[in-house]
């Protein structure tokens, strides 16, 4: 069985898509290729518990076991070595990416308070969307007792294409709730 969302790409977002850029290649139409999650952690080197919260927290909220990633280089100005945790992040592909966001889209953003939509600035150049969330609660599956900590966490799309007017059309046909850009009074 599909998931809802990739049902709703396939049957209604394609052929929107394909009208409105014109595209007679169903090949060339921009789709939604995988998300990650990231959250940073600087103080993991000091509270070891923290790190351990915030793997299983991310594991609940993305149905996958997620990766600490590692410092490359020692710095020392951030009292920072080699090999020290100093992050942890997930990659959500097909099914799990179709899930996820459309519990997202659907739960998770009406949970955040004074939403007003997101940004449309936000895209990369090269028709990825990375949006910060300033707390891990607003997903249901996290327990609010067990949560040792409120941290934040960047979600980014990548889609096929590579303009961000695409990406923003097939974003916002998922589902997305982007901000409308107000017109300006002189």
């Amino acid at each position: 069985m599909k998931p809802r969302l990739q049902e709703h790409y396939e049957s209604k977002v394609r052929p929107k898509l394909a009208k409105e850029l014109g595209y007679a290649n169903p090949h060339r139409l921009p789709w939604v290729e995988k998300i990650v999650i990231n959250v940073g952690v600087g103080d993991a080197s000091r509270e070891p518990k923290l790190l351990d919260s915030i793997v299983e927290v991310l594991g609940v909220i993305s149905g996958q076991r997620p990766v600490v990633n590692r410092a490359r280089k020692a710095i020392s100005n951030f009292s920072l070595r080699e090999g020290m945790p100093v992050g942890v992040s997930v990659t959500l592909r097909r099914r799990y990416m179709y899930e996820f966001l459309d519990r997202f889209i659907s739960i998770a953003v009406p949970r955040i308070r004074d939403f007003r939509g997101f940004p449309t600035r936000s895209f990369d150049g090269r028709g990825n969307y990375t949006v910060g969330i300033k707390e891990q609660v607003i997903f249901p599956e996290v327990d609010y007792d067990r949560i040792q900590k409120i941290h934040g966490m960047d979600l980014t799309i990548v889609t096929s294409t590579d303009r961000d007017d695409e990406a923003l059309a097939l974003l916002r046909e998922m589902g997305m709730p982007f901000r409308e850009v107000e017109p300006v009074l002189v």
